[in-house]
């Protein structure tokens, strides 16, 4: 397990779509332990995918445990390859930080319920079904298999990106 540097927008690689990975080996296996290692040694961080590791394969790990409030119900560590949403329902739009984008936050709409699934590092099928801030952190991972980034999901600019409070003033929007 290693701890890799967290790549950051505008690199190429967040942008593109990622790769099936496909048969689960030791090459597979390294990557999700290397996703879970880097995930918890980065603060805040609750889900990283491998594109922002620089690794264009669709894999991701998640754990929303670790938060200090951690959701009832949740799945605690979660690693799939290949994931796939079979359901989603519902919508709300709340405010998401992304580790690749990390001087930012968005406003972004997302399903407020899914079922994924994917095969686990041990080449296993798994069906998860998620729902509120867990949900939502599936999708987020999911988008990053897609290229797709939380500034990619904003309904505006102008009023849904936020500097990060480090950075800014409360509540100062993207000019």
């Amino acid at each position: 397990m290693v701890v890799r540097t967290v790549v950051r927008y505008p690199a190429r690689v967040l942008k593109g779509l990622a790769g099936p990975v496909g048969a689960i080996g030791d090459r597979e296996r390294r990557l999700a332990a290397d996703l879970v290692e880097t995930m918890y040694a980065s603060p805040g961080c609750v889900g990283l995918a491998a594109p922002q590791l620089g690794v264009a394969s669709r894999a991701f790990a998640l754990d929303v445990s670790v938060m200090k409030r951690p959701p009832e119900g949740n799945h605690g560590l979660v690693v799939l390859f290949d994931p796939e949403v079979l359901l989603a329902e519902g919508s709300d739009l709340r405010r998401e930080g992304c580790m690749s984008v990390p001087d930012y936050t968005c406003d972004v709409r997302r399903a407020t319920s899914v079922v994924v699934r994917g095969t686990t590092p041990e080449g296993t099928v798994r069906v998860v079904e998620a729902q509120g801030f867990e949900a939502r952190a599936f999708q987020h991972e999911l988008d990053h298999l897609d290229g797709l980034l939380i500034l990619d999901r904003v309904a505006s600019a102008r009023t849904d990106v936020f500097r990060r409070k480090r950075y800014a003033g409360k509540g100062e929007h993207l000019r």
